[in-house]
């Protein structure tokens, strides 16, 4: 009985392999032809043997196939349990016909073998003369050898085509190679994820709301004639949501949803890209009205004409001329409307990105305090968390996080207090998620020298120091000295303030607090190492920045040598060898004095770079509170992000009230005098 298909994950039956049926019926015809060809197992011999045969009178029959030269030899029943022929038959293996030929031999000529069987049969008594029969016979045999490479080639030319275009289904066959690989969401196989489960990106969920909303009711924005956009692309960094975005519009839309990646339209053979953009939009024109979402397009979708050698063939830019003669060409796509997701929008074709194509690009950035406070409460859902997890200080000590990485610290969480057998998970938990994030995993059991630990526990001290004393530095979270990553020994968390502009104070001072490690070292033990690896490479580049890119020098002037539209590999510099030099000078005078500056502060606070290393030496890992009762509070009132966002949602609200009504009184106030004013005016 066939064993029936089992039903995969996604419900439906298994197709059945019919690559392996076919390999398996190949195997069987050549074991076939090979095993029960007639002549294919008999033992090959000379012609003296035959004769010495014929003559002992061992043979019973001798047939001629006229067309191979070959003659058969079948021996008498009582011949073949003598030991000389028994012993070469054994081995003919076990397919070898019982009742014969069994041996053969090839002849040069039919009329000499003739002559010469004439000739023996002729000395041979009349009791036991024998004929010979002449028979034309197929040899499949060597049919398939002569033929069997060509089919060979063609099966394996079959099974590489299957392979390179995705296996069975409609792109998996050799001639439909031009398919499009398009995954399509319909009212049958409807996304379950909606605009609920995306938080952060309230105004990016209100351009595409409004796409869903156009196809659900066009008939509202019409009525005023207006247009929907063509396309919209969803640009931002890795993991700050788009493709979740996405699958939020086919969740919501009530029409048909195709889905696919750029690299989907790459293809090594010549014109299948430009076939799979063609097919993708007939598709659509037959699904209308649907979306169609492209994830990173910039696979097909890069400027036209860079890195290529002159007078090549480009499939690539094929596959984006097709593409763009379908997002607005002649033919008309009313219905379609075409997303895309890149987080590298600087590589992609102007062409591709002006009206008329991609209408709108909606910026995807990594969400700010309240964008991660609403992250985290998404995720926070399915985990069993303790009274003392606060969504507000996970969001304050993620600045910088996007999406993904939100979602990786939750998970993590939930891992490191099932690992601790927690019934449930608490801050601290999330605390060290965030610092396995950041700083990476933490290695307890690593070999450090009781010198070397004194060397990092004095540098994360001079961090600290120099940045709890200086005024724009970002405040301390935590502060710890247990090894982490691949050779990170020390570790310190901050927490910057939310700010998209930066002074030239601000600057400096985080320079300042970088070079607080190095200084300290120097400072204590009178020479320096090569910890502070991490710390100069951010000195160099933030250095560098503020001379030529900033234009915050006073020698170089109001100037800018960066050119966003430029790639990071650009070789070629945009001012002189003299403006190089002065450059380097002004960006190593401004390290040596950040440094001065530094070494100045940790030598007038030797007292508490040592109470703090010390403290580390003791526990290894020290927290805010800590330095606060160690060395006291910051001689500074400036409040954090977190702290302005926990403690002045309720000031927000009374100061509007307060404005409202102060601007009543104001208008009010304007009223009167002019009421004031008519009177005098017609009295005069």
């Amino acid at each position: 009985m066939a064993e029936e298909s089992k039903p995969n994950k996604s419900g439906k039956p298994n197709k059945p392999n019919y690559q392996i049926w076919i390999v398996t019926a190949i195997v069987a015809v050549v074991v076939g032809i090979t095993f029960f060809s007639k002549s294919g197992s008999a033992v090959v011999i000379s012609y003296n043997r035959f004769e010495q045969m014929l003559l002992s009178s061992d043979v019973a029959k001798v047939v001629l196939v006229k067309n191979q030269d070959v003659v058969e030899v079948t021996l008498k029943t009582e011949a073949l349990a003598n030991a000389k022929y028994s012993k070469e038959l054994e081995n003919r293996g076990p397919m070898s016909l019982p009742g014969g030929p069994h041996y053969k031999f090839k002849i040069a000529s039919i009329d000499k073998f003739i002559n010469d069987f004439d000739e023996a049969v002729a000395k041979m008594s009349s009791d036991n003369k024998i004929g010979y029969e002449i028979v034309e016979r197929s040899d499949f045999t060597s049919m398939f050898f002569n033929f069997g490479f060509i089919i060979l080639m063609v099966f394996l030319f079959w099974m590489l085509m299957r392979r390179m275009t995705g296996g069975g289904g409609a792109g998996g066959q050799l001639f439909n190679i031009g398919k499009s690989k398009a995954a399509l969401f319909d009212a049958d196989s409807k996304v379950k994820t909606t605009f609920a489960d995306v938080a952060g990106l309230e105004e990016a969920k209100e351009e595409v709301k409004e796409i869903v909303d156009f196809l659900k009711k066009p008939e509202k924005y019409t009525a005023l004639g207006g247009k929907i956009p063509k396309g919209a692309l969803l640009v931002g960094g890795p993991g700050t949501g788009k493709t979740l975005l996405a699958k939020a519009v086919a969740g919501e839309a009530e029409v048909p949803f195709f889905t696919l990646s750029g690299s989907d339209f790459v293809e090594m053979f010549v014109g299948v890209g430009a076939a799979r953009v063609r097919d993708l939009f007939k598709q659509a024109k037959e699904k209308a009205p649907c979306i169609i979402f492209i994830d990173e397009i910039d696979a097909i979708g890069r400027s036209r004409g860079r890195g290529q050698m002159p007078g090549s063939n480009d499939e690539r830019e094929n596959t984006l001329n097709s593409l763009l003669v379908e997002m607005d060409g002649f033919s008309t796509n009313a219905g379609v409307i075409i997303l895309a997701a890149s987080n590298r929008p600087d590589v992609l074709d102007v062409a591709l990105l002006r009206p008329g194509r991609f209408d709108r690009q909606i910026s995807i950035d990594k969400p700010d305090i309240i964008g991660r406070e609403a992250i985290f409460k998404v995720h926070l859902k399915p985990i069993k968390l303790k009274s003392d997890v606060d969504s507000k200080k996970l969001a304050a000590q993620t600045p910088g996080f996007a999406g993904a990485e939100i979602a990786n610290v939750c998970n993590e969480a939930a891992l490191i207090a099932a690992r601790k057998n927690k019934k449930k998970v608490d801050m601290k938990d999330f605390q060290d998620a965030v610092d396995r994030v950041i700083g990476g995993l933490e290695k307890k059991n690593k070999l450090i020298s009781p010198e070397e630990k004194k060397v990092v526990a004095y540098h994360e001290a001079g961090h600290a120091v120099a940045g709890w004393f200086l005024e724009h530095a970002d405040p301390l979270v935590k502060v710890s000295i247990v090894p982490r990553g691949a050779a990170a020994l020390g570790y310190a968390q901050y927490l910057p303030k939310e700010q998209f502009l930066y002074q030239t104070e601000q600057l400096i001072d985080e320079m300042c607090m970088a070079l607080g490690g190095r200084a300290a070292e120097e400072i204590v033990f009178g020479k320096i190492s090569t910890g502070a690896l991490s710390d100069l490479e951010r000195i160099t580049k933030m250095a560098y920045s503020i001379v030529s890119v900033y234009g915050m020098n006073d020698k170089i002037g109001n100037i800018s040598f960066h050119d966003s539209k430029q790639s990071d590999y650009n070789f070629t510099k945009p001012y002189s060898e003299t403006t190089a030099q002065l450059i380097d000078e002004e960006v190593k005078y401004m390290v040596e004095k950040a440094y001065e500056r530094t070494k100045k502060l940790l030598t007038k606070r030797r007292e508490e770079l040592n109470i703090l290393a010390s403290e580390l030496l003791e526990k290894e890992v020290i927290f805010q509170q800590d330095l606060e009762e160690l060395i006291g509070k910051r001689p500074f009132e400036n409040q954090t992000t977190f702290e302005a966002f926990a403690n002045g949602q309720s000031k927000k609200k009374k100061t509007g009230k307060e404005k409202i009504e102060k601007l009543k009184t104001e208008v009010k106030t304007e009223v009167e005098k002019e009421e004031e004013a008519k009177p005098a005016s017609k009295e005069g």
